[in-house]
């Protein structure tokens, strides 16, 4: 255990119980719930939707179960990185590493965007004028005001110090649970299990089209490894947080969602484009159910994008403190004691992309999916190595019949990352989103040659 021991001098550990779960719940929510939902129910029906989210569930929670042990043993900055570096070494835990720092650049970039989107519901004249359109997206003067607002805000939190950033996670999380429970009461005091048909749709493959996406709903419970080091609990509670933040977002999801089919019929889902809202108002019969529920939406991206910049400055640490980016990033504030450099270059991300438009972002989220299932392989991988190269390391969350585990949780990750090749219907597209994948490659090559030259 001394190899994973923390100077003092580094981060400063003040996360508790509450806000390692706000972190991790908040960053798995997101604005999904809000806008996908009667996606969901119209594709897979009620009954449909609850067993794809089960499904899912139960596929994440194998790999969950291998980074709650690791998460436990090895409490440092970097997560999936420090993992694979230790049982495999630092070829392919750069490969990881690399993949995962995608899937949380890309969700910050998008959120600059998602923001004003949901915004607009709410006010709709915010739009304020064209600048231009990029492949069929206009950029909007208002989006560009607010997207480059929220940027700078949500970077001058970060940087201030993970104390202001939890704080502000749990506040707008709890908002969000307000939202969730206001759609769940409305559905059990005034709906109808009539809405509620087919319970499966037909075609019933429709249910594969919800689990192939259920990965990147999941997305964000990684957030923890990441900040292990700042977490002042002891390192087998870290573990079952993370187990427990993962059962929290299944359950939150198969609720909202079947409280969404008991709201509105096929025929009205089919007609709306934010299901969650207006199954809120229809259920209250008022708009300011709706008003709420979009309320909670916006701080369901707001938690996520809080929540990914500190998880992609810690992998940036990480990676620094292995040589694989300059020695900047693994700076600390000599005040607030966070990774300034990462945060800046992700603040700096997020306030360039609302000018870019709609759909090259969602490009680089697809992309940044496929990735997050490279780096949940990896991490299993790891998880049965050290089992047999470190037998003696200590444990504090120990998983029961490893090998069982382990091997699951990789075969399933397996299965996860075929759907995003050609054969599957929810592939990549070519040539744009493989190639943004086939440049984050190459820019990562570049970095390994720049540790190759200074280890030289």
């Amino acid at each position: 255990m001394a190899d994973f021991d923390i100077p003092p001098d580094r981060f400063k550990r003040v996360l508790r119980t509450r806000d390692v779960l706000a972190l991790s719940f908040g960053a798995m929510i997101g604005w999904s719930w809000v806008l996908l939902t009667g996606h969901w129910v119209l594709n897979a029906g009620s009954v449909g939707t609850l067993l794809a989210f089960a499904v899912g569930g139960v596929i994440i929670a194998f790999i969950g179960l291998t980074y709650a042990e690791l998460a436990a043993a090895m409490p440092k900055a970097g997560g999936e990185h420090v993992y694979t570096l230790a049982a495999l070494g630092p070829v392919w835990s750069f490969v990881c590493t690399w993949a995962l720092l995608m899937a949380y650049a890309t969700v910050c970039v998008f959120e600059s965007v998602a923001l004003p989107t949901a915004i607009e519901y709410l006010f709709p004249s915010i739009r304020l004028g064209t600048l231009w359109t990029v492949l069929g997206a206009p950029v909007s003067i208002g989006f560009v005001a607010i997207g480059i607002t929220a940027a700078v805000v949500m970077t001058w939190i970060n940087v201030i110090g993970i104390r202001a950033a939890a704080l502000v996670q749990s506040v707008i999380t709890a908002t969000v649970l307000i939202a969730g429970i206001l759609l769940i009461v409305g559905a059990v005091s005034f709906g109808s299990l009539a809405n509620a048909e087919p319970p499966i749709a037909t075609p019933a493959t429709g249910i594969l089209t919800v689990l192939i996406m259920v990965p990147a709903m999941m997305v964000g419970f990684d957030v923890i490894p990441q900040s292990a080091e700042e977490i002042n609990l002891p390192s087998r509670r870290i573990g079952w947080l993370l187990v427990l933040s993962l059962l929290m977002a299944v359950l939150w999801y198969g609720a909202v969602s079947f409280a969404v089919s008991m709201a509105l019929d096929p025929t009205a889902l089919e007609s709306t484009s934010m299901a969650t809202a207006d199954a809120a108002t229809s259920l209250w019969n008022g708009r300011w159910a709706g008003t709420v529920l979009i309320v909670g939406g916006v701080g369901g991206i707001l938690t996520s994008w809080n929540a990914f910049i500190i998880g992609g400055s810690r992998v940036m640490f990480a990676l620094s403190e292995s040589g694989f980016l300059p020695a900047s990033f693994s700076r600390l504030h000599p005040r607030y004691k966070t990774p300034y450099v990462g945060i800046w270059v992700l603040g700096l991300m997020a306030s360039i992309s609302p000018f870019f438009g709609r759909t090259i972002l969602v490009w680089l989220v697809d992309t940044g999916s496929f990735s997050v299932v490279i780096a949940y392989i990896f991490v299993p991988i790891a998880f049965l190595v050290l089992r047999r190269k470190q037998p003696d390391l200590d444990r504090p969350f120990r998983v029961r019949y490893p090998s069982f585990v382990g091997i699951i949780a990789i075969t399933l990750g397996l299965v996860l990352l075929s759907f995003y090749f050609p054969w599957s219907p929810s592939s990549l597209i070519w040539p744009y989103e493989w190639g943004i994948a086939l440049g984050w490659a190459l820019l990562g090559l570049v970095c390994w040659l720049f540790k190759a030259s200074r280890t030289n």
